[in-house]
């Protein structure tokens, strides 16, 4: 064996070791735990009302959260990477804060401005709105820890775009609305989706500003991270594990799905079935001439 395949050997085994050390022996552990008291009481942890009404909650504000990132995500990162203005450099700075403060910061943050005693909280609730222990404050949560995903995704992806084919489209006729939807947004797709998979799957499993903001009010305002850590703190750590696994299966069929769509058009399917395709087409392609006979 030479000494460059012992090097491949070895850094595949650590890369591989490490990922099952971290990430696949914790997942597994968990799995187990959540069904060791078998299925019927996996599906009732479920499908109890507080734990139902938590996940569909924090399903539905994480998408909601999302969407708004990916509309405002986009927009950010066009302006930063297409426009040349004062101060650029501290707002393209700013992006990171969120990766960079604890998430108990965040939600300080958030109930300083939106609280009941602050001057922009004062004017929202007179007009009706309710931000802290309401979803409106669960979801500027979501969008403040969640924000640097769509725009580091994109900015990347539209640093290295070519001007011809936007160019040729305005040259063309198209308004600069009709060639972003037309042009702009097929050319950075891949890039798009990653930061709007990515913002979702970490809306789902927010909890330090969430817990700031939300009041823990069962069937109101308690989303599923929040329930999780109630769940344990009474004691009931299979309540807690069964969501919990139920929140790590939507992530990770998420991100399963992220790695399909971001592929090239022709390796989209797994290889099995692209395998079967293969097979299909001569039988298909023989069957013609013997028709024809």
């Amino acid at each position: 064996m030479t000494s460059h395949l012992l090097v491949s050997v070895a850094l595949r085994s650590a890369a591989v070791g490490y990922v099952l050390l971290l990430i696949f022996l914790p997942l597994a552990a968990l799995a187990q735990q959540s069904v060791a008291a078998g299925w019927d009481r996996f599906i009732q942890d479920l499908s109890a009302p507080q734990a139902a009404a938590a996940l569909w909650l924090t399903v539905e504000t994480a998408a909601i959260a999302t969407a708004i990132n990916a509309v405002f995500g986009t927009l950010s990162a066009l302006v930063l990477v297409r426009y040349e203005f004062p101060g650029r450099w501290l707002l393209n700075a700013l992006v990171d804060l969120p990766f960079a403060i604890p998430t108990l910061v965040a939600g300080l943050m958030i109930a300083a401005i939106y609280g009941p005693t602050s001057v922009i909280g004062t004017w929202l609730q007179q007009g009706g709105l309710t931000v802290l222990y309401n979803q409106p404050g669960i979801i500027l949560a979501m969008l403040f820890v969640t924000m640097p995903f769509t725009i580091r995704s994109l900015q990347p992806v539209l640093m290295g775009l070519e001007r011809d084919q936007e160019e040729a489209a305005f040259t063309l006729g198209a308004s600069p609305w009709m060639t972003f939807w037309k042009v702009t947004v097929p050319s950075v797709l891949p890039g798009l989706l990653t930061g709007v998979f990515l913002t979702f799957v970490r809306a789902l499993g927010e909890f330090g500003s969430i817990v700031i903001v939300a009041g823990n009010i069962p069937m109101k305002t308690q989303v599923a991270s929040v329930y999780v850590y109630g769940e344990i703190e009474s004691y009931n750590p299979q309540a807690a594990t069964s969501v919990s696994v139920l929140i790590l299966l939507i992530s990770f069929v998420v991100l399963l799905l992220l790695e399909r769509l971001t592929r090239r058009p022709g390796e989209r399917l797994p290889q099995l079935f692209r395998w079967s395709s293969r097979n299909e087409q001569p039988g298909q392609d023989s069957a013609v001439p013997t028709a024809a006979h």
